[in-house]
Order: structure tokens, then C-alpha cells, then sequence
């Protein structure tokens, strides 16, 4: 398989890691697009949010429970945070392995989602 997280994942590209138990592992992006940006990426290899199926509730749950963790020990859970998950190319996904970016540190713009509502 040619997934640079699953590379990342048995340690063939070295990574700054915040977090790693058997299901998940979480690290500083290479490119990050605020002060905190960190992936959180599960170690079973899922390609995009439309690949999850029913028996990986508990693993997404997870997922946002590290986030949660995460922001905490960062402090920038009261501040605020966004957390991002980018499906397919139009969503903007580029690394096709399942992944959350966490984003803080800073005050972010609003969505358009945001500003309409």
C-alpha cells in the first residue's frame, strides 16, 4: 500500500507525534495552516469518511474523543478549535487515509456555513 499515514503509522516516515494508543495516532501536519494543527488518523486504514462502515462507530467516536483530548492539552479547547475531515477531491482531501484536522491557536475565520446562518 502506498498511504503515507500508513507509513507514518509502522514508522517508515518519522512524524511529531501528540498521541498514539493501538487505534489511533495523532501528529503535527508538515504544513500547518494554523499555530496548533494536528492529524488525527485512525491506524486501520480507511480511505474517506464514505468508506467508514457501521462497525467503525466506536473508532470515528473515538476519533473526536482524542480531538476533545487533545485540544485540552493544547490548550485551546476554551478559546476554540475547528475540526476538519476533507472527503474525496472536491472536498479537498488529498492523503486518502481517513483523518481529522484539528486547528487552533488562533482566532480562524467563519465558514460561509457560519456567516449565513
Amino acid at each position: 500500500m502506498d498511504c503515507i499515514f500508513c507509513k507514518i503509522i509502522e514508522g517508515s516516515i518519522p512524524s511529531k507525534k501528540v498521541f498514539e494508543n493501538d487505534r489511533i495516532l495523532a501528529f503535527h501536519d508538515i504544513q500547518p495552516a494554523a499555530p496548533v494543527h494536528i492529524l488525527i488518523i485512525p491506524k486501520k486504514h480507511i480511505p474517506t469518511m464514505n468508506d467508514v462502515s457501521d462497525e467503525d462507530a466506536p473508532l470515528i467516536a473515538e476519533l473526536f474523543a482524542v480531538a476533545r483530548q487533545i485540544a485540552n492539552e493544547q490548550g485551546i479547547s476554551e478559546a476554540g478549535y475547528r475540526l476538519v475531515n476533507n472527503v474525496n477531491k472536491d472536498g479537498g482531501q488529498v492523503v486518502y487515509h481517513l483523518h481529522i484536522h484539528l486547528l487552533g491557536g488562533t482566532k480562524l475565520s467563519p465558514l460561509l456555513s457560519d456567516i449565513q446562518s
